[in-house]
């Protein structure tokens, strides 16, 4: 499971409300929630925190804040 399939589980998000809300396919919420390789692009993130009713940056720094820059 991801990062994002995760935070949808935690929150016990139905993602087919999501995927409806959002126009997103089905295939692909179950892709960004399951698929490690899967690439969540920034509009799918916005569409995502919005059908969720949460703050698009609080979504990004709950799914991304553990990246850090690389050290000279």
């Amino acid at each position: 499971m991801t990062s994002l399939g995760e935070y949808l589980a935690k929150k016990s998000v139905n993602k087919s409300l999501v995927a409806r809300r959002t126009g997103l396919s089905k295939p692909r919420i179950s892709e960004l929630s399951l698929n490690p390789t899967a690439k969540l692009r920034a509009d799918e993130l916005v569409l995502i925190a919005k059908a969720i009713d949460v703050d698009p940056c609080e979504l990004l720094i709950k799914l991304y804040g553990h990246l850090k820059l690389k050290t000279e």
